[in-house]
């Protein structure tokens, strides 16, 4: 089994996504990134611990590769806006990639330089990629928060 970290706006969405592929075995929503000692959601969204909301997925890598998720991360988002990828503002939304290995550093490193060159985005992508430090669990009400509800988007999901 392996680990991918990724921040990508609210993680609810994110999480169902990734929970949907085949060779992903596990799912966790979750806090990365900042300064603070198991954040609450509420401390997160303040903006004073410099935690960004991530999904933390592991995966079989003989069912799916480092590079497919990769892949659905960026067409999750838009990569050009650091503290807007979505309909959520703040920086704790931010789009980031947090490798665990050198061979993810290598892969994210590619992948996003590969698609600055495409010129499918008429802006810089500013998805920070930076070594994964500890993942805290988000809050239970928040694990497989769409799933719960039977939905599969946030479309319409107000925050608790």
């Amino acid at each position: 089994m392996a680990t991918a970290t990724f921040a990508a706006g609210c993680f609810w969405g994110i999480e169902e996504a990734f929970r949907q592929v085949e060779g992903v075995t596990a799912t966790t929503a979750g806090y990365s990134g900042g300064t603070a000692e198991n954040p609450t959601y509420k401390e997160v969204c303040s903006g004073r611990t410099g935690h960004a909301e991530v999904v933390q997925v592991e995966y079989d890598s003989a069912r799916v590769s480092y590079e497919e998720l990769l892949n659905l991360f960026w067409s999750l988002h838009d990569p050009t806006q650091l503290i807007r990828p979505g309909n959520d503002v703040g920086g704790q939304y931010r789009s980031a990639i947090f490798f665990h290995t050198p061979q993810q550093e290598a892969a994210a490193r590619n992948s996003k330089q590969y698609l600055e060159a495409s010129g499918r985005f008429a802006k810089p992508i500013v998805t920070e990629i930076t070594s994964a430090s500890t993942v805290y669990t988000a809050e239970e009400y928040h694990q497989q928060y769409l799933a719960k509800r039977r939905r599969t988007s946030c479309a319409s999901t107000l925050r608790p």
